[in-house]
């Protein structure tokens, strides 16, 4: 975490959260094959419908954690990211929450692209 991230309270910013959570839903994704650039180019666009943010507990400058990520399965139209920020090295969690998101084909119509609907099945 940087400092700047932190408000005159000495915590981090709830909004700063936001991107702490993006970042990971990014890495995740990357690191399961979901190509972002291949799916705008096909004229797919992810995008979030809901957030749903839980706060635990602040973090404050120097803190080193890590973000969780687990896909679920939402609708036919919809899928979630459960995700926790958990600080470390005592593992308290600082944040649960729940991203919800769709896709948009090139009509502006919502579906689940195969690629992430795969990512509901077990390994």
């Amino acid at each position: 975490m940087r400092d700047y991230e932190c408000d005159m309270q000495g915590i981090v910013n709830n909004a700063v959260y936001f991107n702490y959570l993006e970042h990971a839903r990014h890495e995740f994704l990357h690191s399961r094959g979901v190509d972002f650039t291949a799916l705008a180019r096909d004229k797919v666009n992810l995008v979030v419908v809901r957030s749903e943010m839980d706060y635990k507990n602040s973090l404050t400058s120097g803190d080193k954690f890590e973000v969780t990520v687990a896909f679920e399965a939402i609708s036919k139209l919809r899928f979630g990211f459960r995700q926790q920020v958990i600080r470390q090295p005592d593992g308290a969690v600082m944040l649960q929450a729940l991203v919800i998101g769709t896709a948009l084909n090139a009509k502006g119509r919502p579906f689940v692209p195969a690629e992430l609907g795969l990512l509901a099945e077990p390994v």
